[in-house]
């Protein structure tokens, strides 16, 4: 009862302290960075992290197992991984950023976790003897934090094609407004009006200037993010092989998350792949990493909501055993 209560609580701190902790990051996009809201917003992360370490501790010792056997769990793992990648110390020169989508990231899968769909999961349970296995702690947090990793790269390649598609709109909007005004005056106007053009058009350069950098560092950082992502889905994928053939008698047998998973590595192989070629934009391997932002899902939420295949652990149609 006592572990129940304690469980409670840090969930229910840590979804109050992150709900504040967004509001604050608002509040510092709205207004001018203030030095007091940015080191809240820091001490804010950093004690929702530990409630939340907390209460996949406190699970772990009730329950006797690694708290990933259930969407439930691995919900409220992905929520504490969001955290994991916000502390990175190799992305301190993006924390702001990053923080845009870690926080709300977080209170999503957390909120999602605590609602009445997985109700029934919340109460610990003996494993089923598949999941009574060394690799479960292995494979399974491998997984999680590949999928946390590549949803925040994916999530800043999004960013990415949202303000390259804004620039591309703003600068057809401004030929097609010199045009018209080139056409609509008289030959000495037009020479006066040309002057008039060189100096709008550095102006606007200038004014955009910003956002050029925003998307060179959308683009570097994203990159990053999805390479340890990419790492993480590797290790996660080849320790699931050798899992399944202590389980199963085989490395490999195609069902649904198998399959699913192998896309997902294939897609991010691509957006990899595209980032070596210097020919080609930076808009095109964020297209890739979008579509790989929707493969991700439903490899996590396709057999859960299914039901079906030899992962289907943990999902809406599993019942207490």
């Amino acid at each position: 009862m006592i572990f129940l209560t304690l469980e409670h609580l840090f969930n229910h701190i840590s979804f109050s302290i992150v709900s504040i902790v967004i509001t604050i990051h608002l509040m510092t996009l709205v207004v001018n960075e203030i030095v007091e809201l940015n080191d809240s917003l820091e001490k804010g992360m950093l004690l929702t992290f530990s409630c939340i370490t907390g209460l996949l501790g406190i699970r772990w010792i009730f329950s006797g197992h690694f708290p990933l056997s259930n969407l439930y769990e691995s919900l409220i793992f992905l929520s504490w991984s969001f955290y994991i990648i916000h502390m990175i110390p190799y992305f301190k020169n993006l924390k702001k950023i990053v923080n845009a989508i870690t926080a709300p990231g977080a209170i999503f899968t957390q909120g999602f976790a605590t609602s009445g769909f997985l109700a029934q999961m919340r109460q610990s349970t003996i494993l089923v003897p598949a999941l009574q296995s060394q690799w479960l702690m292995m494979h399974v947090s491998m997984m999680i934090l590949a999928y946390a990793a590549l949803l925040c790269g994916s999530l800043l390649s999004v960013a990415l094609l949202v303000i390259t598609f804004q620039n591309n709109i703003s600068l057809v909007g401004k030929k097609k407004l010199l045009l018209n005004e080139s056409l609509f005056f008289g030959k000495i106007q037009y020479i006066n009006e040309e002057n008039n053009i060189l100096q709008s058009t550095h102006l606007f350069s200038l004014s955009n200037f910003y956002r050029s950098q925003l998307i060179e560092q959308f683009d570097h950082w994203s990159s990053r993010v999805i390479s340890l992502g990419f790492i993480f889905l590797t290790i996660g994928i080849l320790s699931g092989a050798v899992w399944a053939n202590e389980a199963w008698g085989s490395y490999w047998n195609w069902d649904p998350k198998e399959t699913w998973a192998f896309i997902t590595w294939t897609v991010f192989a691509i957006y990899l792949h595209i980032k070596t070629n210097i020919n080609l934009k930076s808009e095109n391997s964020a297209i890739v990493a979008s579509l790989g932002f929707l493969i991700i899902w439903i490899c996590y939420f396709g057999v859960n909501l299914l039901g079906i295949g030899l992962h289907s652990y943990g999902s809406f149609l599993l019942k207490s055993t």
